[in-house]
């Protein structure tokens, strides 16, 4: 056994044997170094690949933030001459037309936010509590739902662009020629009818990402609980109030945030819905930063939008996690 660990401690007897005995343990020393160094071994790759990927490229806008990068210097980026936080000035200076137009990004990005992370949520919650129980036809119904989280992103947004056409879309179709709801056919994709698209398309894309989340979240919850609250009279309601919703704060909480920060960030479905000339209602902010970079070719901007939005949710998210974790110590305290 000592020779396979490696850490046993030596016996009085072994300590004793001079000569053959100490060079015996050598080659179970070195081994078990190499064994130790083994976890650090295998996590090297995938810190390497964080590096790569994610922290390189951070760094590397960080850097461009702080310069005058524009298309006179794309050839050779060092050559661009440093220009301190005046990026940072122009991006937040809202009576001018970058800082206004920035802000109005964000206004429109935090109401899509709110709505799409709330409706998205609120559905997932309910329908996972509908199927809480067994009934026939409960797994066709789980494989339906899951479906648009299945789907390409790019291939299910398109079908909604098409879904959405003036003249010849399905929405109009069955709004206006078959339900006969509105007096002529409506533009979903300019005009301000185009917030209320980009919120049921990533509703419609998220919701069932909340449902799997809460609907494994519920497994942990003992049938004993709702056994016992139900002998004692207590209904529907006050189950999902009592026991229910407590049980899946902490689901709740890692959920909320990772819907927030996905929708917040979204890039996909506005730039497949819209293309790269969003209009006004539907111009949230990453489409913004990536118009202010690739369309004006002024990189050096849009670098220090996207550093001011990487701080943004950061602060959001450390608030958040404060106060739900506050929240869920005074509650269980209490």
């Amino acid at each position: 056994m000592a020779a396979t660990t490696g850490t046993t401690a030596p016996s009085q007897g072994e300590d004793s044997v001079p000569g053959s005995a100490r060079a015996r343990k050598k080659p179970r020393r070195s081994y078990s170094v190499g064994r130790s160094a083994v976890p650090y071994l295998l996590v090297l790759p995938a810190l390497l690949m964080e590096l790569l990927i994610h922290l390189v490229p951070m760094v590397v806008g960080v850097v461009m933030s702080f310069k005058e990068l524009t298309q006179f210097y794309i050839r050779n980026w060092g050559a661009a001459p440093w220009k301190g936080l005046g990026n940072y000035r122009v991006a937040v200076d809202f009576n001018g037309a970058i800082g206004h137009a920035l802000l109005h990004s964000f206004l429109i990005t935090c109401a899509f936010t709110v709505l799409a992370v709330g409706f998205s949520w609120l559905l997932g919650t309910t329908a996972a509590i509908l199927m809480q129980d067994a009934f026939r036809g409960r797994g066709f119904l789980r494989a339906l739902f899951m479906t648009p989280y299945a789907l390409p992103i790019y291939a299910s947004v398109i079908i909604w662009a098409f879904m959405l056409q003036h003249d010849n879309g399905l929405v109009n179709h069955v709004l206006h020629d078959q339900l006969h709801l509105s007096d002529k056919p409506a533009f979903w994709l300019i005009g301000n009818n185009s917030f209320v698209s980009l919120v049921v398309v990533s509703v419609w894309r998220n919701w069932p990402f909340a449902l799997l989340v809460i609907m494994a979240g519920m497994q942990n919850i003992p049938d004993e609980l709702y056994e016992a609250s139900a002998i004692d009279g207590a209904g529907i309601w006050q189950q999902i109030r009592r026991i229910t919703m407590p049980s899946l704060r902490p689901i709740n909480q890692v959920l909320v945030l990772v819907l927030f920060l996905w929708t917040f960030n979204d890039f996909n479905v506005p730039y497949v819905l819209f293309g790269q000339s969003a209009p006004p209602a539907g111009d949230l902010i990453s489409i913004h930063i990536y118009q202010a970079s690739f369309l004006t070719w002024n990189f050096g901007s849009g670098s220090a939008m996207s550093v001011l939005l990487l701080l943004f949710l950061l602060v959001v998210t450390t608030v958040y996690l404060a106060f739900t974790s506050l929240r869920g110590r005074r509650t269980s305290n209490a």
